[in-house]
């Protein structure tokens, strides 16, 4: 028994991502065109492992209304989209007509286009677009960081009791302990407010660069 997370080398990740769910030739191709097309960029694509756990996060609550802030390449909206129950629909929220076209060729590819709508221009102008109402099963936030005090604001009065929001990149490399920027220091005291907020229970996990679940 061990008292914290095994630390991951290259190979037991490998190992890790084999094990659980690899990715499909759909998500491989994604990736790889991301990786070719948008190489400074393409870290921004969630791990293998996390796309995974997405789909199965999203099958677990039953999700049948999503949503996503910041789509990027779409890994992550087909992971989400796959996962949905029976008619769902999922809400993606991003500011790039380029990034997403991408994302719009894959979705028609694996053939749940028709379950998710696309919203482009800045997300704490078209969050608020949203219904006031408590109906979200599920939210995945994985945008710029110094906006998510914005996307959890509005995000969380729209969960459903026992809904779920997930949260990317909450361990920033490892920075949030000695924050070295703006996105740092912003996550770092985000954090901090998740931990004091008492409309949820929120256990931070750590998948690829830090996943928080609420």
């Amino acid at each position: 028994m061990t008292t914290k997370s095994l630390p991951l080398t290259d190979d037991l990740h490998t190992y890790l991502v084999a094990h659980g769910s690899p990715p499909d030739e759909i998500m491989r191709d994604l990736a790889e065109e991301t990786q070719a097309v948008l190489p400074g960029q393409a870290r921004m694509q969630v791990a293998p492992e996390q796309a995974a756990l997405l789909t199965f996060l999203t099958r677990l609550v039953g999700a049948r209304q999503a949503v996503e802030v910041g789509t990027f390449t779409g890994l992550s909206s087909l992971a989400i989209a796959r996962g949905l129950a029976e008619g769902g629909r999922l809400t993606c929220f991003d500011i790039s007509e380029e990034y997403t076209g991408i994302a719009r060729r894959y979705w028609t590819r694996a053939g749940v286009d028709d379950r998710i709508e696309l919203r482009i221009g800045p997300a704490g102008d078209t969050l608020r677009e949203l219904p006031q109402e408590r109906y979200l099963d599920l939210a995945f936030v994985d945008a710029d960081k110094t906006g998510y005090p914005i996307y959890w604001a509005e995000l969380v009065p729209r969960m459903r009791p026992g809904g779920l929001i997930a949260v990317d990149n909450v361990l920033r490399g490892g920075r949030v302990i000695a924050p070295q920027d703006e996105a740092d220091r912003a996550i770092a005291a985000f954090n901090d407010d998740v931990l004091a907020d008492v409309r949820v229970d929120a256990v931070m996990l750590p998948v690829a660069d830090g996943l928080t679940l609420a």
